[in-house]
Parts: C-alpha cells; structure tokens; sequence
C-alpha cells in the first residue's frame, strides 16, 4: 500500500464518520435528501480508491488531457524512478 492510498482511505473514512456523527448527535438530518449526501459520496469514494485504485473523477481527468504525477526531476513517480 502507498501513502497516497493510504491518504485516500484516511480521508474517506474521517469524512464519513464525521457525517455519521452529526447525524447520531442530533446536528444533521442524513434521512432526508440534502447535499450532504453529496459529501457522504465522496468521502466513500475516496474510501473505495484507496483499495481498488479506481477513481471516476481521475479517469475523467485524464480524458481531459491532464497527465499522471511525475516526480521533481521529471521521471514517472509510478515507475519508481526519481532524483
């Protein structure tokens, strides 16, 4: 496992519980349909990436022309080849 993907899955798991928190203390109203659930998505999404590695909005990124990360001196972090 990578430190990205250990990040990814982190992250997605700090969003969801702070989601379920405000929604069993009272402060959110997760039972009705609110952009909240928005946030919930990502953050689940953001959870799943870390184990799979498939993430749509990356994909769609790509297919926009945006390119993978290169490390500083320019070589390919994924390659493992850098400064």
């Amino acid at each position: 496992m990578t430190v990205n993907r250990a990040v990814s899955i982190f992250a997605g798991f700090m969003i969801m519980a702070s989601l379920a928190l405000a929604h069993f203390t009272g402060q959110i109203n997760l039972g009705q349909m609110s952009w909240l659930w928005l946030t919930a998505f990502v953050g689940a999404n953001l959870f799943q990436m870390g184990f799979t590695g498939f993430c749509p909005a990356a994909n769609i990124m790509k297919m926009m022309g945006l390119k993978d990360a290169v490390g500083t001196c320019g070589t390919d972090i994924k390659a493992g080849k850098c400064c």
